[in-house]
């Protein structure tokens, strides 16, 4: 191991303290890529439920369309039977 420098030369950073602070740093960016894994689980699960909803609303909206055609039909099919009696006298 070597010594340290002379007192003149600045700041000393000692292999164990560089080591140390590499240590902790790789530490943190474990803990980071953990946190981001379940960021992109998490966002994978909110598509897959989106889709899923999104599918459900179509399902809904293709089973709609009959209702304001038959109400535009029973509206004529009243206005025709009571224009019936009217065209009669």
């Amino acid at each position: 191991m070597t010594a340290p420098p002379p007192p003149d030369l600045g700041v000393y950073i000692s292999p164990a303290q560089t080591h140390a602070e590499v240590r902790r740093v790789a530490d943190g960016q474990i803990r980071m890529e953990a946190k981001l894994d379940a960021i992109l689980a998490d966002q994978r699960e909110h598509r897959e439920t989106i889709a899923d909803h999104e599918q459900r609303i179509r399902r809904l909206e293709a089973g709609r369309w009959p209702l304001p055609t038959i109400a535009a039909l029973a509206g004529i099919g009243g206005l025709v039977l009571a224009a019936v009696p009217l065209l009669q006298h």
